[in-house]
């Protein structure tokens, strides 16, 4: 039987000098807290049967190595010798780094969301011994403030109720489980009504209605960029058409929402790239962790804006963000590091690290690099005050007192006019500062880089990259694409099984791959085809998904699971019913359904695309922006099957000329492929009988522009495609 907890000051404290067992571990986060005190154990058998040996409760802490919550707990307690010595003594402790596991994650962030109300990082949940979660929470201070319990009076009171009454917790872990199961399954289970084009116009105008119409976003602070809203958004405009009202409203508020995300603090204005998200309303304050999915997902959101729009502005956000990630956060092989911390040391002699220190700058610091006069012009445009320009509230540790967050607070034309210099000057000016400070910044001691490579995420940054070499022509984003595909493809998928591994770091760690791996790696391969035209990456895009249907496809209600439920350890499997800052697996995994449907003619992907769907219709009926990417997925569906098909060689000048014309354009609902005489179109007519005949026309590269394959007349002219593809 475990003792009662005693005082903190009777329990001989953990020594600081301290190796635990996360110190073979691969995982950045989990390397982080290799040397604390607490005697840590990553997910798995060697700590389960500890704590069923010695009757223990588990404590489980779930973060990631960007965290600045995680930071600030591990501060405040783990690195604590007193505090230590109390989980040692009662608990088995184990952390998990929710990117590497996201299916341990999920089934304890369902808990937590269930019976708190909310959730985050770090993650706290206490386990019995069976792994059945009884007490959960977030981040928990030190001692009592914020409305919270202090963390020691926490674990005081979980280890006395264990020593009172176990088999009461135990039973209490029980039943929460089998609630927890009963609930997933049925808000997974769809209803009798088939998702349609009045779920699309519920979505818009809930919208609509949360719609920031002073600084953009929808709702209020703090404000997350949610690149999924804004992808439903552009198709619904085409489905209603630009020059309806409710079209022109949904390209309005995205739009709006981009330039003022542009503008804000959020966005990385000297070094290019976004930060998590922001506190305030205005996008002023970021959270200053730098995530890949970001920027991936925004680089997209921004390269629609620019197909739509023409406007320059949107295509220089893309490539500076693009740009970011080629210059900090890729591997000299190719694959995509996952994150940059929010926090840093403000400079070599510091010892603490502080949010945004990389980032931000004092008035004198900005006029001693740049010298008066450029100064002036740079601390106009951008919004630099002598005593810091961060709003009151929007700092509530203070550790940005006294410095600036850049911003576009003027216009171009504000300066130009301010200054009496023309617009030219102006922007030579500002671009030599900026190039002065972002080199000053460089020398600064750098965030801490979370070189970890996850599959799923390197997917995203592929199709960022494949989609940015077709709208804006860069042969370099091209390759950049390609070098990470071929990267995932060598180090994390084994050919034997065609089956993929999650993360890499130094090699690949032994955790196959999830859900997201597969549906957002097979998109980004998707979009390198069209983007390429190499048809190795269509056939290994279909591979994966029968792997993926054949490991997470829920045969009775359809969709996917998270994750294969071939491990134990893992209660409850479930499926992902939120796009957030990631988009639901099933929701990427509808549209590769329907994508390759068309491409191969395969019947039984759409219907699996559409039972996909199917199985989310309680939700889509219920609260559908919740789900905005899987409403992409549904337009694709209702819309007419549209394909282009430029048959010449991938090479030829004529053929390129053709395809500039069609990247010119924001083409939802399309698929684009070619025929290129040999083995491309080889391949493609093995399943596709039209494509097989399609040829150049008198020598020269032809466009066949085919609604479910049946096909205009060739046109081998941009202007006449040009009038072919504009509805």
């Amino acid at each position: 039987m475990t003792p009662t907890p005693t005082p903190i000051a009777e329990i001989q404290p953990a020594q600081a000098e301290h190796s635990n067992r996360l110190i073979n571990e691969k995982s950045p986060y989990l390397l982080q807290h290799a040397h604390n005190p607490v005697d840590w154990y990553p997910w798995g058998e060697e700590a389960f049967a500890k704590a069923r040996k010695e009757n223990k409760p588990i404590f489980l802490s779930i973060g990631y190595s960007t965290c600045h919550w995680c930071h600030v707990m591990e501060r405040e307690e783990f690195e604590v010798p007193e505090v230590a010595a109390i989980m040692n003594k009662y608990f088995v402790n184990i952390k998990v780094d929710r990117e590497e596991r996201p299916d341990v994650d999920r089934v304890y962030m369902t808990f937590v969301q269930a019976t708190t109300g909310g959730g985050g990082w770090p993650m706290s949940v206490w386990l019995t011994p069976e792994l059945k979660p009884f007490v959960g929470g977030t981040y928990f201070p030190p001692d009592d403030r914020y409305g919270q319990p202090g963390f020691t009076k926490v674990l005081q009171r979980i280890a006395d109720a264990w020593e009172k009454d176990h088999a009461k917790i135990i039973e209490s872990g029980n039943q929460i489980i089998a609630a927890l199961a009963k609930s997933n399954s049925s808000t997974a289970a769809g209803d009798a009504t088939q998702p349609n084009e009045k779920t699309l116009s519920a979505a818009y105008d809930q919208l609509a209605r949360n719609f920031d119409k002073v600084n953009g976003g929808f709702g209020g602070a703090p404000k997350f960029p949610r690149p999924v809203t804004l992808d439903f958004l552009f198709h619904y405009s085409q489905r209603a058409g630009t020059e309806s009202e409710t079209g022109k409203n949904a390209l309005a508020m995205n739009l709006f929402t981009l330039r003022q995300m542009a503008k804000g603090g959020m966005h990385d204005q000297l070094g290019g790239g976004f930060h998590r998200y922001a506190v305030d309303a205005l996008w002023h304050v970021p959270h200053f962790e730098k995530m890949l999915y970001d920027q991936a997902q925004l680089a997209q959101s921004y390269l629609a804006a620019f197909q739509v729009t023409r406007d320059d502005a949107f295509a220089t956000v893309a490539r500076d963000t693009l740009d970011y990630v080629a210059r900090d956060m890729t591997s000299p092989e190719g694959g995509f590091y996952s994150a940059e911390d929010a926090d840093s040391l403000p400079n070599e002699k510091s010892k603490e690290k502080l949010e945004g220190a990389f980032y931000v700058w004092t008035k004198d610091e900005i006029d001693e690099q740049l010298g008066t006069a450029a100064a002036g012009l740079f601390n106009y445009r951008y919004g630099v005050e002598p005593h810091g320009n961060t709003p009151e509230g929007s700092d509530p540790h203070g550790e940005l007192r006294g410095q600036n967050v850049l911003f576009a607070a003027h216009t171009i034309a504000e300066v130009a006019k301010h200054s009496q210099l023309s617009e030219a000057e102006v922007r030579e000016s500002l671009g030599g500062s900026a190039a002065k400070l972002l080199a000053a910044r460089g020398k600064r001691p750098r965030p801490h880089l979370d070189d970890k490579i996850i599959t799923a995420w390197n997917g995203l940054m592929i199709s960022a990259y494949a989609r940015a070499a077709q709208v804006l022509g860069e042969e370099s984003y091209l390759a950049a694409a390609t070098k990470a595909a071929e990267f995932v493809r060598q180090k994390l998928y084994r050919a034997a099984d065609h089956t993929l591994l999650r993360s890499y770091r130094g090699g690949p760690a032994d955790i196959p791959g999830f859900a997201d791996d597969y549906a957002f790696y097979i998109q980004g391969l998707l979009d390198l085809y069209e983007a390429s035209f190499e048809v190795k990456w269509l056939a290994l895009a279909e591979q994966l998904q029968a792997t993926q249907d054949r490991l997470f496809w829920d045969e009775k209600e359809g969709g996917y699971f998270t994750s294969t439920g071939k491990d134990a350890s893992i209660l409850l499997r479930l499926k992902e019913d939120n796009d957030n800052a990631e988009p639901a697996p099933s929701s990427v995994a509808a549209l590769n359904l329907f994508r390759l449907a068309q491409i191969r003619d395969a019947k039984g992907m759409r219907e699996r695309g559409e039972k996909t769907i199917a199985a989310f219709s309680g939700a889509l009926g219920h609260f559908p922006t919740a789900l905005p990417q899987l409403l992409v997925a549904l337009d694709f569906s209702l819309a007419k099957p549209r394909q282009i098909i430029i048959a010449g060689k991938a090479d030829g000048a004529d053929t390129r000329a053709l395809l500039a014309e069609v990247n010119r354009h924001f083409l939802p609902d399309t698929i684009l492929l070619l025929a290129d005489g040999a083995g491309g179109q080889k391949y493609l007519g093995e399943k596709l009988e039209e494509v097989r005949e399609m040829k150049p026309v008198e020598g020269k590269a032809a466009a066949y522009v085919c609604e479910n394959f049946t096909c205009k007349a060739p046109v081998t002219s941009p202007e006449e495609l040009k009038k072919l593809l504009v509805r």
